[in-house]
């Protein structure tokens, strides 16, 4: 009876031993969490992470959904799996069955989802919207619950100028009349997705998981809310992405799944911002690779698109965000910094699921060639081409803020700025430029004028009437600046009024000095008058060379014309029309759009010293 129980004994633990013995398995991520039937594209590739996770073979019984293929890398917790869906596929939920020599292991709960009627057929920002550009942790605070996350590193310390402030979603949400009282159609928000990093995380270009809204600034159904109310207000919401980089804080970070997930994995090199390199004839192979591998810094990994699973991750993560969140378009960071060819399948990839989507690239550079290198349409001498519809018009704002405060001659001045406009022959469509006078990574424009209020008002003139796309920096429209400094904490200030304890309130007036609120006034004028006005969105132009400190250009199509008049002049100047007789041939009078006066432009106005004055032109 004793040696039964012992041999009974022995072969239990005989049993039990190569059950303990065997790898643990678990599932901790599978992006895209979710996707869409319907989709113009019927295949999805599932990242899925967990321990061990590529031992287990998946399978999926569900009508319309098809598993192509299962890849399987380097690292055992890593699985991809190629999933096509077929046309007749139905909304709805499915197991994906993780097993093991036939036994089942995990189970993940996949959802097909219904999407939302005339998605695809989304209309990007146009010609007739103005951007308004936001730093959400330094805009509002609409939700004090959420300035600090105990899963996340970085604390909220607003006196920390380099710091998180508290501003999120709610308080952008909050605001949203103002946005539209103010005459704006469109926010971009910089980067609000997870950047869990010991530092700087507030300005969200260090992104920590792709698929999901920072806390601190609120969840991903916050993000939908406010992308749905924003619709209905007349308003755009366009997201900031990044292909380029990761933060260093990234979940795969410490659990890569290749050896070539990331440019330079084994050793950190910086990037040598030699963009010019993409097109240089001439460039060597290695200054090109420094170039586009190099990492932005020592906490931005530079990913490595030439991976075709990072590829696909990064194209179907921003269509996920577009049809998950209802996008009006895309701004994409450091746009040449990636791989050429990934970049035009990404834009590809987006514009064939969306035809009428808009997505503006920033390649800061002040060379007009270097920019229109990438605008869709350009034939460029190498044969490559980009089917990215926009760009950041950094030639323009530059050559403005150079020509406003040079002292006026020949060729320069404003000549610098109609120069530089007269370069636009070297673009497929200017039209679809993005304009501005200042952002998030450069001293506020009115700061860039010398706190000029006269030369703010023409250089904010020129980019809200001249051809493009308009976008405005939160705070421009009340004079915020930084003095005496470039250091981008300082330039992203807080909006007055945007924390309760604020006793300055810009959204309201309250504390604004006189020349803050005429500076809005002017902007709500303005803004409202060009929402409404047809010709400045897409109306033809032409612009007569600037003499004594004085532009003049017309913006003009079969029913309407608008004459718009920059002196720079410290005094009123008397400007013969006689010189303008093309453009005001059977015109005889103009009246200003701020004031309602009429101007007689039979033989010649006078111009009120270093200011705008917009005429819509009457025959």
């Amino acid at each position: 009876m004793k040696f039964s129980r012992v041999l009974l004994l022995f072969l239990l633990l005989a049993t039990m031993a190569p059950i303990s013995a065997q790898p643990k398995y678990n599932l901790q991520r599978l992006e895209p969490p979710f996707w869409w039937a319907g989709m113009k594209n019927p295949d999805v590739q599932l990242l899925v992470y967990g321990a061990n996770i590529s031992d287990l073979k998946p399978v999926i019984d569900y009508p319309g959904v098809k598993m192509q293929e299962t890849i399987r890398v380097k690292n055992p917790n890593y699985l991809f799996i190629n999933l096509s869906l077929t046309p007749d596929t139905k909304p709805g939920q499915f197991d994906i069955k993780f097993q093991k020599d036939g036994r089942h292991i995990l189970t993940h709960k996949y959802t097909i989802h219904e999407r939302e009627k005339k998605s695809a057929a989304r209309q990007g920002f146009t010609t007739s919207d103005v951007i308004y550009l936001i730093t959400p942790d330094r805009f509002a605070n609409g939700n004090t619950g959420n300035d600090s996350n105990d899963h996340l590193k970085e604390k909220v310390n607003r006196s920390d100028p380099d710091g998180r402030h508290g501003g999120d979603l709610q308080g952008i949400s909050d605001h949203l009349d103002y946005i539209k009282d103010m005459g704006f159609t469109g926010i971009w928000l910089n980067p609000v997705l997870e950047n869990d990093q010991e530092r700087y995380s507030y300005h969200g270009y260090s992104t920590t998981d792709f698929y999901q809204i920072d806390a601190r600034f609120g969840s991903n159904d916050e993000y939908v809310q406010l992308s749905r109310k924003a619709q209905e207000m007349g308003i755009k919401l366009i997201m900031d992405m990044i292909v380029n980089h990761c933060g260093s804080g990234h979940w795969w970070m410490s659990d890569l799944p290749t050896d070539d997930w990331l440019n330079n994995q084994e050793k950190y090199v910086r990037t040598n911002h030699r963009r010019t390199t993409v097109k240089d004839p001439y460039a060597a192979r290695t200054d090109y690779r420094g170039f586009v591998d190099g990492w932005f810094v020592r906490t931005m990994p530079d990913m490595n698109a030439k991976n075709s699973l990072m590829a696909n991750y990064l194209i179907q993560n921003a269509i996920w965000w577009i049809e998950y969140a209802g996008l009006g378009g895309i701004r994409m960071d450091t746009y040449s910094y990636s791989d050429m060819h990934f970049l035009a399948k990404w834009v590809k990839r987006i514009m064939q699921e969306y035809p009428n989507f808009n997505i503006v690239g920033e390649e800061w550079s002040p060379d007009p060639a270097i920019v229109a290198y990438w605008q869709r349409g350009k034939i460029n001498a190498n044969g490559y081409k980009s089917p990215l519809p926009s760009l950041m018009d950094f030639p323009i704002q530059q050559a403005m803020s150079r020509g406003l405060n040079a002292e006026e001659s020949a060729f320069k001045g404003l000549s610098q700025l109609y120069e530089m406009l007269a370069t636009d022959f070297i673009y497929p469509d200017p039209f679809n430029l993005v304009t501005f006078p200042d952002n998030h990574d450069m001293s506020r424009f009115y700061t860039q004028v010398n706190e000029d209020y006269g030369l703010f008002k023409l250089g904010v003139s020129f980019i809200l009437t001249t051809r493009g796309i308009p976008q405005i920096y939160y705070g421009t429209e009340i004079l915020m600046s930084n003095p005496g400094t470039d250091r981008h904490g300082i330039i992203r200030s807080d909006f007055p009024g945007g924390w309760q304890e604020d006793k300055v309130n810009g959204f309201r007036g309250d504390g604004l000095t006189e020349k803050q609120k005429q500076a809005q006034i002017f902007f709500r004028k303005l803004l409202n008058w060009r929402k409404k006005t047809p010709v400045i969105h897409n109306g033809k132009l032409t612009h007569f060379a600037p003499v004594f400190g004085v532009y003049v250009y017309f913006r003009y199509d079969e029913n309407s014309k608008v004459m718009v008049l920059l002196n720079k002049n410290e005094k009123e100047v008397s400007l013969p029309t006689a010189r303008f007789k093309e453009m005001l041939a059977g015109v005889v009078s103009g009246q200003d759009i701020f004031t309602g006066k009429t101007y007689d432009l039979r033989e010649k106005l006078s111009l009120p010293a270093r200011s705008p004055l917009i005429l819509e032109v009457t025959q």
